[in-house]
């Protein structure tokens, strides 16, 4: 077994990237086959530490749903690397171009060439998928990595950090962790490339600290999600349709729905289908182990402020099954919430939570320019199977990525690029776009011994083959 993970915890950040940088130098090119075997070795690791996994995360949430783990965790991180497995030997290949007639006689070709170093800040909501998912993808592009741990989840953090120091050495994959003094000289160290997950206005700091060393970043972000209901679908299917994606993890998901839009005579229908569905689904919640807890303290009191806020402003709320709030076990049935104005803090920064608030609308355009006011999502789900409505919401809206008549599922999909669109992020990772992300394309142009065209345009000029080219490429 390598040398374990936990003793970086003494050394400085920068030695440790000092370490891998020179490493990588040492060996800029890893192979097909070298990649492979890094895949592979990961794989069997998590599979290997799976039990171990998604208990610690239960234990950092005091409760989290055993299932929800594996199949939001630990069953998106094979996927990606069955599917890099799979696919890794076509994003290697390099690229033909075509060298065009100005250029001839030469061969062009784009080489997909690793970055160096990846720094990966991952969040206290998903730590096992938003830390491996990011590594399978430099790992497939042929980076060594770094990685930040949340400091709210330590239990999750043990297994890990030991998960990867039984396959790599600290100069391959590092891990540390630390608080927001650590996150910051983390952020400011000068990466090849920095993938940042986490609220918008963190991302802002993070940024800020790349820009120092004009490191690029992809910032997966968040932002407030809408689900627009159409006129034109049954009540129970839209619901049906959207309310795992808000239980998820009770809410605390970046792609969580955050409001929905209901036509107005349907807003009661919506509240009511909603409640049935979910007394269905988790009955009471503060037993049920299906159903998960707010992560911490911390987290519990800025939701509870939240709707503090929005009940003293006047809106009323409804708990999904009836039952009251577990203070104790931080235990939160969706708390479906109407009347909410733009003076409440619900509709100012990204929930994270389980409260919904449910929106009325007369038309269509009028769902459409409430979103289109606001910050640019990370994710828009229509629920609607009229082919008009369908096309009219995606011509005349922007967000990261779209569900229509489903949510959150579209991060699960392998073969399509995951990122957000302004405030909610920029640049992509997952699949083919992920491994172009941790790789450089470098364009190469090469020439033979003989018929140099280039001299062609060498001084001095105004020779009369220099005249007839001219004319002939500015036609």
């Amino acid at each position: 077994m390598n040398m374990p993970i936990q003793q970086q915890a003494t050394q400085p950040l920068s030695d440790i990237l000092v370490a891998q940088r020179t490493q990588y130098l040492a060996q800029p090119a890893p192979s097909y086959e070298a990649r492979i075997e890094h895949l592979k070795s990961l794989k069997k690791s998590i599979l290997a530490y799976q039990e171990q996994l998604v208990q610690a995360l239960n234990r950092d949430y005091g409760n989290r749903s055993i299932d929800d783990s594996n199949i939001s965790d630990i069953m998106p991180c094979i996927n990606n690397i069955n599917y890099s497995l799979k696919h890794l030997k076509k994003w290697m290949k390099p690229s033909r171009r075509h060298a065009g007639l100005l250029l001839a006689p030469a061969s062009i070709k784009v080489q997909y060439q690793p970055l160096g170093v990846v720094g990966i800040i991952v969040p206290w909501n998903f730590p096992i998928m938003l830390s491996v998912g990011p590594l399978i993808t430099a790992l497939a592009a042929g980076n060594r990595a770094m990685i930040k741990l949340s400091e709210f989840t330590p239990e999750t953090n043990k297994v890990l950090i030991a998960m990867l120091a039984s396959i790599y050495d600290q100069n391959h994959v590092a891990c540390v962790e630390g608080e927001a003094g650590v996150a910051a000289e983390f952020s400011s160290l000068a990466f090849d490339h920095m993938l940042f997950t986490g609220s918008t206005t963190v991302g802002r700091h993070v940024m800020r600290s790349a820009a120092q060393n004009l490191t690029p970043v992809t910032l997966e972000l968040g932002g407030k999600s809408p689900v627009i209901v159409a006129d034109d679908i049954d009540m129970d299917i839209a619901v049906e349709r959207m309310i795992y994606g808000k239980c998820l993890n009770s809410g605390q998901i970046c792609v969580a729905p955050d409001y929905v839009l209901v036509p107005k005579e349907k807003l009661n229908d919506f509240v009511q289908a909603y409640k049935s569905k979910f007394t269905k689904m988790y009955g009471q919640v503060s037993d049920n182990k299906d159903y998960g807890s707010i992560i911490n303290q911390r987290q519990f009191d800025r939701v509870m402020q939240v709707l503090d806020d929005a009940k003293a402003k006047g809106a009323t709320v409804v708990s999904a099954n009836d039952e009251a709030i577990n203070t104790d076990k931080r235990k939160v049935p969706t708390q479906l919430i109407t009347g909410a104005t733009d003076d409440m803090l619900l509709l100012q920064d990204e929930i994270f939570g389980p409260l919904l608030p449910v929106i009325p609308y007369g038309q269509l355009d009028e769902a459409i320019d409430y979103v289109n006011q606001r910050p640019r999502p990370l994710a828009l789900y229509l629920m609607s199977f009229d082919k008009a409505t369908q096309q009219k919401v995606m011509n005349h809206t922007h967000s990261g990525g779209v569900c229509i008549n489903e949510t959150v599922f579209h991060v699960a999909a392998d073969d399509a690029p995951f990122g957000g669109i302004g405030p909610s992020g920029m640049g992509h990772y997952h699949g083919k776009e992920g491994f172009l992300t941790f790789s450089h394309a470098k364009t190469i142009l090469k020439r033979g011994k003989f018929f140099n065209t280039g001299k062609l345009v060498h001084p001095p000029y105004g020779g009369a083959l220099q005249q007839l080219l001219t004319k002939f490429f500015l036609r």
